[in-house]
């Protein structure tokens, strides 16, 4: 039997038991169209969209994409960053039958070929810009693909930037190739016919294929039905009890081709009846001025976009104050990130979790009640939040003790396309397993101590990569930390440490630091060696990657021998 602690100590007004009947996940915009018609729904540049234009658009572009033969079991894939071509084409595909197959604009040219004859992609949608369309006509020329739908910037750009743009910005403006495997984006609305709605299980449906590298590092397609992302969406807006409806502006510059700003921006975006005030990508000064100029109130980010607000010249001046409610996730938020950014902004800074196999939302801290710093919350309404054991998932340990962390509820995937073997080992008995370690108090909420794959032995000890790196974020001069395990003669693994420094701190030496860390960590967990650097590699949606330094380990290991 499953044990809920948190029942007796969830948010007041929220109730975990909630109901919510599973809808295909386009009637998300459909439903806030009807209540919110003239609200703007996306403003891209000062290009505004009113939740009817966005509604009416999609609906001719469903028949669009319904005359070019997308139906049911159709995928199309989206090779867009964050434009209004992005939000148009996701509900238009699930309102014509097909399937929305993301892919990173980063995404080098093999990464795109291997993706397209995975996921069965014939058709895809992108722009003719220089960063996109070239790799995107040559994967077209060696692969199953068979059409690309090109959209252009001006064409969702307001007066003047609409025609400023084609001069100004020549060179980043791609020839295209326009022959019978090439559509206008445009030519999606010309169809001069209502789309089809088709009928459907939303709980069978496939509504969006989202690659991710998962519990065992292979880049799968998660299968996230209708009802998944529909539910985490509506499980997300019942969380955030704080939201205003009708009335939010939603900084959205997190990528929406990933599936936390895909469910946490994009889509809860829509369900709340939020504006969108949108940019194509994460630059630092560009958000800042929006931020400043345009005030939002609610924003999901990773803590790397935190810490760089913080270290804005805008941010002394009180640009983030208008900000209410922000939710991070994607990796952990450290405890004196938390702290500092509260202080600045005026704004509750909520970690959450999820993985992309739960649609993400899994757990959060809440908005009204106790914000644990160095937890993940508690579990979303209808959620199950286990903490197993490692070797036998369906045990579940006593609370305060380690394990595996496992959640169970509407938003867990479907499973990996044409990965059986590995659906079977992620999700058992309907409990999908992390592959992150954890403790549940006795309030029901969650600590991450980390992930499996990321524990490093040494001489027989388990050590933490994350308290390591709490540790160092504890020093006044340190930005940013990863610690990572590396071979070691003696003891089998050591920690390593790799750092950034605050502007202002370029004399703090290794020694120095390891000093620091000697007060405050057992003998066992002090890094072996401490390596500063101008940066620290990141993944596509600007949280701090591990992978890159391991790979340099063990390349430099490899050149000793």
């Amino acid at each position: 039997m499953v044990e809920r602690p948190w029942l007796t100590h969830y948010p007041e007004g929220i109730d975990w038991n909630f109901d919510i009947a599973p809808k295909p996940l386009y009637a998300l915009l459909d439903d806030a169209a009807e209540l919110y018609p003239q609200n703007t729904a996306l403003d891209f540049y000062g290009r505004r969209y009113s939740y009817a234009e966005l509604k009416s658009l999609t609906d001719k572009a469903a028949a669009g994409f319904q005359n070019l033969g997308v139906g049911a079991g159709s995928k199309v894939g989206l090779f867009l960053p964050n434009v209004p071509h992005y939000v148009i084409a996701y509900y238009a595909i699930l309102k014509a039958g097909g399937t929305v197959v993301n892919f990173s604009p980063l995404y080098s040219e093999r990464e795109l070929l291997d993706q397209v004859a995975d996921s069965g992609v014939e058709m895809m949608v992108t722009l003719d810009l220089e960063a996109l369309y070239p790799k995107m006509l040559s994967v077209l020329k060696q692969s199953s693909l068979k059409r690309i739908i090109v959209g252009t910037f001006p064409e969702v750009l307001p007066w003047p930037k609409n025609w400023l743009f084609p001069i100004f910005k020549r060179s980043e403006v791609a020839k295209t190739e326009w022959d019978s495997r090439h559509e206008h984006f445009h030519r999606l609305f010309e169809a001069g016919s209502t789309y089809k709605p088709l009928s459907f299980d939303p709980r069978q449906q496939v509504a969006v294929l989202q690659y991710t590298g998962g519990t065992t590092g292979t880049p799968k397609g998660a299968m996230l039905s209708h009802a998944n992302l529909y539910v985490n969406a509506l499980q997300s807006k019942l969380w955030f009890s704080g939201v205003r409806l009708g009335e939010e502006r939603i900084l959205a510059v997190l990528p929406f081709f990933h599936v936390f700003a895909m469910t946490g921006v994009l889509n809860m975006g829509i369900a709340v009846g939020g504006e969108l005030l949108m940019l194509p990508r994460f630059e630092l000064e560009a958000v800042m001025k929006l931020i400043a100029k345009e005030r939002p109130s609610l924003m999901a980010g990773v803590p790397t976009m935190y810490r760089a607000f913080l270290n804005h010249p805008l941010a002394a001046q009180g640009a983030l104050k208008s900000l209410r409610l922000c939710i991070s996730g994607g990796a952990p938020l450290p405890v004196e990130l938390k702290k500092t950014f509260e202080e600045t902004s005026g704004c509750k800074l909520f970690e959450g979790y999820g993985l992309t196999e739960s649609s993400p939302v899994a757990a959060a801290n809440p908005v009204i009640g106790s914000n644990k710093p160095g937890s993940i919350g508690q579990p979303v309404p209808g959620t199950d939040i286990l903490i197993v054991d490692r070797e036998n998932p369906m045990k579940e340990m006593p609370l305060g003790e380690i394990g595996e962390i496992a959640i169970s509820g509407p938003q867990v995937m479907l499973g990996y396309w044409n990965r059986p073997e590995a659906t079977a080992e992620t999700v058992v008995n309907g409990r999908l397993l992390t592959g992150d370690l954890g403790y549940m108090d006795a309030e029901g909420y969650t600590f991450i101590i980390d992930r499996e794959k990321d524990l490093i032995l040494v001489s027989g000890y388990n050590v933490f990569p994350r308290h390591i790196e709490e540790v160092l974020y504890e020093h006044p001069a340190v930005a940013e930390a990863i610690v990572i395990g590396v071979p070691d003669t003696y003891r089998g693994e050591a920690p390593k440490a790799f750092v950034t420094l605050k502007p202002g701190n370029e004399g703090l030496t290794a020694e120095a630091l390891l000093i620091f860390l000697r007060e405050r960590l057992g003998k066992h967990e002090i890094p072996r060696e401490v390596e500063f650097r101008d940066s620290l590699p990141k993944t596509m949606v600007g949280k701090l990657s591990k992978k890159e330094l391991i790979a340099e380990e063990k390349a430099k290991l490899a050149a000793k021998t």
